[in-house]
């Protein structure tokens, strides 16, 4: 009987090659787990480390209740981080003329606010040539704030004795985020918490590590200035269609602001493309945006953008409600076109969008009617209609159609 038991028992038992075989299974998968794990961490860890960071924000005030506000500043420039001129076969993609144009003119600003109990954000597009009230320097195009605060810091550091070009990019850049991120800050009456600064070749690399952005325009244009040309439809952008198709403003009814609208669509378009597209599960694409993001993006020191992109998927499938800030007429300042402004009507509309009233007296600088101060400025015919109610576009298959 126990004979009979022991053989059956032996019967029983896999063969030594089968056990060999399921232990080994066992210890690849759990090795691959591992490896996965500690691959995501180590390409996160690496855009930590790699990504330009800034101390800009260092001390500013925060938003309540959870909330976040996020200002997106896209420079009009054609050179590095380091201040090095962009390859020329960079700058003929770009279709943007030489590294010697555009200076550093914010020519996009987003603020985009993502509230703390998991509404709808809401997405402010600033346009550049807004009369504003720049801290330090009196009223200008609110586009201007990075680049006069830059070259009044290089001037500064050079009369000390700085003469590193590189130290003097670096630290004049510092000056001009902090300068860019106060106008705004005091312009719209809100705490800025994180910011994120592309430069033009950003656009380019972003939507070819993207595999292309998704964009649909209600009818075809076509611009030599910019290099646009696209159907009607909805259609995929490559980097060098993406930068054309967020830079045109002639052949717009509305020019500029006709281009906040093209921003704020590119915008949705990358950020639906970034959560349907697999990019955080597919190392390939992943490592190629971690690489386009140290290239050309430069974030405050100590955000936690992994935190970001997980709170991100939330911000795609219409869930962003875009804005363009009223304009009341156009303008001349010293030669130059600029945006009359309402800035208490700004205020207003973004305290009851997003935040409390903003305190300001009517006689303090930057309130209504003060645009019309600053010498030798001037009004012209109002523009054309200029709401600040969020615009209802046609669909795209998901994606806003914009003119």
């Amino acid at each position: 009987m126990s004979a009979h038991r022991r053989k059956t028992t032996t019967r029983r038992r896999p063969p030594p090659r089968r056990r060999r075989l399921v232990r080994t299974l066992l210890v690849t998968t759990c090795a691959l787990a591992v490896m996965a794990g500690g691959g995501a961490w180590y390409l996160y860890q690496d855009l930590a480390a790699g990504i330009g960071s800034s101390k800009a924000l260092e001390g500013a005030e925060k938003s309540k209740f959870g909330d976040t506000n996020i200002l997106l500043i896209g420079l009009d420039s054609r050179r590095d981080q380091n201040g090095e001129e962009l390859p020329q076969e960079v700058l003929d993609q770009l279709h943007a003329g030489s590294s010697d144009i555009g200076g550093y003119n914010a020519n996009t600003l987003i603020l985009l606010h993502v509230p703390g109990d998991g509404s709808r954000a809401k997405a402010f597009s600033v346009p550049r040539d807004d009369f504003v009230d720049i801290p330090g320097h009196g009223k200008d195009k609110i586009k201007k704030a990075y680049g006069l605060a830059k070259a009044r810091k290089e001037e500064q550091l050079a009369a000390s004795g700085v003469k590193d070009s590189r130290e003097l990019e670096r630290e004049g850049r510092e000056a001009g985020r902090a300068a860019q991120i106060a106008t705004v800050r005091a312009f719209l009456g809100v705490p800025v918490d994180h910011f994120a600064e592309l430069n033009l070749a950003g656009f380019y690399h972003l939507a070819d590590a993207l595999g292309g952005v998704p964009v649909c325009l209600n009818k075809a244009v076509k611009d030599r200035y910019s290099g646009a040309d696209f159907p009607a439809g909805p259609q995929t952008l490559d980097g060098r269609q993406s930068l054309a198709f967020v830079r045109q403003r002639h052949g717009l009814d509305g020019g500029d602001l006709d281009r906040t609208k093209r921003q704020q669509a590119f915008l949705a378009g990358a950020t639906k493309k970034l959560n349907s597209a697999g990019t955080f599960t597919d190392p390939v694409k992943l490592v190629r945006l971690i690489d386009a993001a140290k290239q050309d993006v430069v974030t405050d020191r100590g955000w936690d953008l992994l935190a970001f992109v997980k709170q991100a998927k939330n911000l795609s499938g219409g869930r962003v409600q875009f804005t363009t800030l009223p304009v009341e007429r156009f303008g001349r300042n010293l030669g130059e076109d600029i945006n009359v402004v309402d800035d208490m009507k700004i205020k207003r509309l973004i305290a009851e969008q997003i935040g409390p009233k903003a305190s300001a007296s009517p006689g303090a600088p930057g309130a209504p009617g003060s645009a019309g101060s600053a010498p030798g400025a001037r009004e012209a015919s109002p523009p054309p209609a200029s709401s600040p109610s969020p615009s209802t576009p046609k669909d795209g298959g998901g994606i806003p159609c914009v003119d």
